[in-house]
């Protein structure tokens, strides 16, 4: 389903209800930054799809190989902006928030067995015609299944709990898997999980490959939507990538998944309570 602000006898609300998706993303501004920041953000963007191992100080050094009269100081800060961190941070890398609790990273060496054993959520940085927002998704490690998105012009907690809210709708993991940002780590965030009795993982500092399989996930919306289409609103966004993520979800074999869709394995292994590929 796609969301028709026009010809469709739904309302705006109702559409954002059947694809999960809260109505005040719709109607969200995108977050404003001046055209060159924004030219800087988009490739930016792009080299850590290519290179997330890269800092701030190397990017300088590309951007301004290709012709940006930039410093260092303005890439770390519009890095710091889009929430990227190089794949291994060097001594100056951000601080974790001194309130927050960190806790172990479960996974290592674990084999997933069944779907709602691991659930996994990340943020990404999504590029506007005249700005950009932040994308926030939950995954069910096992299947791949995208369980919840939501979309945001600020990197706040609440975002990431109303895709929490919606992801219960589909069940509770066993653990579930994150990064260290502020978002996940503070007690608003870690307290709905526990009091779900759900344990609680985190990647080890720069380390965004623990967390690989919604890294790939954020590879194939912008090579295969956002990049291609460059939306020039969040209504068009919106609209965009609640397409891509049914097709993902319910229309597009996985060859790692024996060429089933997600959803035939999220939720047919759940009727079965054993693997159907």
């Amino acid at each position: 389903m796609l969301i028709d602000p026009v010809d469709s006898e739904l309302s705006i609300r109702r559409q954002c209800e059947l694809i999960g998706l809260t109505r005040s993303a719709w109607y969200y501004e995108p977050a404003r930054e001046s055209d060159l920041n924004l030219t800087l953000m988009r490739l930016i963007d792009e080299l850590y799809m290519e290179m997330p191992e890269f800092g701030y100080r190397r990017m300088t050094e590309i951007l301004q190989r290709a012709g940006y009269q930039v410093n260092r100081k303005r890439i770390a800060r519009l890095m710091r902006k889009m929430g990227l961190q190089a794949l291994f941070p060097g001594k100056n890398a951000s601080k974790r928030h001194p309130n927050h609790k960190i806790w172990p990273y479960l996974l290592r060496d674990r084999v997933i067995r069944y779907p709602d054993e691991v659930w996994c959520i990340d943020i990404t940085y999504v590029p506007l015609a005249g700005g950009f927002m932040y994308l926030v998704a939950i995954m069910d490690w096992f299947s791949r299944f995208v369980l919840s998105w939501e979309l945001s012009n600020s990197m706040e907690t609440s975002f990431c709990l109303m895709a929490l809210e919606q992801a219960f709708s589909n069940g509770r993991p066993l653990i579930f898997n994150s990064d260290q940002g502020s978002q996940f780590t503070s007690a608003a965030f870690t307290e709905q999980l526990l009091a779900h009795n759900i344990l609680i993982s985190m990647d080890g500092r720069g380390r965004c490959f623990d967390n690989i399989f919604i890294e790939r996930l954020w590879r194939s919306v912008k090579y295969e939507d956002i990049y291609i289409y460059q939306y020039p609103t969040v209504g068009e966004l919106t609209t965009g990538l609640a397409k891509y993520f049914h097709k993902y979800s319910y229309l597009r074999p996985h060859q790692s998944l024996a060429y089933c869709t997600p959803a035939e394995v999220y939720f047919g292994c759940k009727m079965l309570d054993r693997p159907i590929c």
